[in-house]
């Protein structure tokens, strides 16, 4: 038994010139806690601080996260920008599952709001991670090259934790990139059902094997 429950962390106001809309934006900030048989996996933490200049830019509200170290026995960061790894110093001594790229590229700096990342237990991965039976780590590269997603296997259905893979449901899988596939593959023919980070909205449908 796999259950998902979404974890409203707040919003930041993205300007129109960086999106190259009308005018700007606000975007919620969404964290996902799972809980399956093997115990319960948070995928993203929220907001950081420690950037007057990118608070600034942003104008983020937070949220508080409401979830004790104890609830918690692994979090998965989709990528390591401040606003998806604002909590993971709250959880000094639980693995944070990372691609080795995404996690050189923000050790590198200029990359995120460098304070937030010591004092975390990184666990690097590269590709594929199997956390627990039906319980899925696939890399999603495209907004950043380390990016990676949480697919979760429900039985009837397949239920994709994809961070910032797109910024909202109505662009999934436009333009199209390769891991869509290897969704549709894992799917077999199954409904599946995508949530984001950043858009409350909800894709779903069946999807094609790879090309």
């Amino acid at each position: 038994m796999i259950s998902v429950e979404r974890l409203d962390l707040g919003h930041f106001v993205r300007p129109a010139q960086e999106w190259g809309g009308p005018h700007d934006r606000e975007e919620p900030v969404l964290a996902y806690l799972v809980r399956h048989d093997g115990g319960r996996l948070l995928f993203d933490t929220g907001m950081g601080t420690g950037s007057p200049e990118t608070d600034a830019h942003y104008r983020p509200v937070r949220r508080a996260l409401g979830v004790r170290p104890e609830d918690v026995d692994v979090v998965v960061n989709s990528h390591l920008h401040f606003d998806h790894i604002g909590g993971n110093q709250r959880f000094p001594d639980t693995p944070v599952l990372v691609q080795r790229e995404e996690l050189a590229t923000a050790l590198a700096g200029g990359y995120t709001i460098d304070s937030l990342l010591p004092g975390v237990r990184y666990e690097e991965i590269e590709g594929e991670y199997e956390v627990a039976k039906g319980v899925l780590v696939l890399p999603t590269p495209g907004h950043t090259e380390g990016h990676q997603s949480v697919v979760l296997d429900q039985g009837d259905r397949l239920t994709v934790l994809a961070g910032q893979a797109y910024d909202f449901a109505h662009e999934f899988g436009t333009p199209y990139r390769p891991w869509v596939g290897r969704i549709g593959e894992l799917a077999a023919g199954r409904d599946v059902r995508v949530l984001f980070a950043h858009d409350v909205e909800v894709w779903e449908g069946r999807l094609p094997a790879p090309r």
